[in-house]
């Protein structure tokens, strides 16, 4: 996941201050001779799962140093990760992201420390890395300087509960296919009104679920 954040927005946000990503690895908190941090589960069956004591420790460890907006744990149980969540977790100063592997962790941890458990969908994943990375992502361009253009976030699919409208750049005509005549009009009020009159039909077409929500 370290290369998620040398080669995104994450790292632009990043490189100008305007967040910090610190990723812990759990094995430094290992008290076990070979630095294992899985173990059976009780009552047994396959998998195996993040013991107790080295998460614990790391989650101590941080609480010790600053207070958290958020801790939270990737989960398929979890609510699922939604433009309205990556808004409100975008004011957030400071979160904890754990990031599950094997059979998940020890319930106690998700009893006592987690405050919001997300999921990215309705699928299971190796680990929590990967939806760890989509949520930082979608957090960390909401924040202002992330990204170029600021107005950008804020025309994406879903800030307004509808997808995005189509869009085209030049050449205007290409191998017969041109671009709407509306958008080379300059009339701004009508291209703000056909984007969103195509914006509720892309919606109604593939995804009229967001509608009825």
């Amino acid at each position: 996941m370290s290369s998620f954040f040398e080669y995104s927005i994450c790292k632009r946000a990043a490189t100008a201050g305007l967040v910090e990503v610190v990723l812990h690895d759990l094995h430094d908190f290992s008290t076990k001779k070979h630095k294992q941090i899985d173990d059976y589960p009780f009552g047994g069956g396959a998998g195996m799962v993040i013991a107790i004591e080295p998460l614990t420790k790391c989650l101590d460890t941080l609480m010790a140093a600053r207070t958290y907006d958020e801790v939270i744990f990737f989960s398929p149980d979890g609510i699922v990760l939604k433009q309205t969540i990556a808004n409100q977790l975008s004011l957030c100063q400071n979160m904890i992201f754990i990031c599950g592997h094997y059979k998940g962790i020890d319930e106690r941890i998700r009893e006592k420390y987690v405050t919001k458990e997300i999921s990215i969908g309705d699928y299971v994943l190796s680990g929590g890395e990967l939806a760890a990375a989509v949520t930082a992502d979608a957090i960390i361009r909401l924040i202002p300087g992330a990204i170029g253009d600021e107005s950008s976030a804020l025309t994406d699919s879903f800030q307004d509960g509808l997808l995005a409208p189509p869009v085209y750049t030049r050449p205007a005509s290409y191998m017969g296919m041109d671009v709407p005549a509306i958008l080379l009009s300059g009339h701004d009020k009508k291209v703000e009104e056909w984007r969103h009159e195509q914006a509720v039909k892309r919606t109604m077409e593939r995804r009229p679920d967001l509608l009825h929500d």
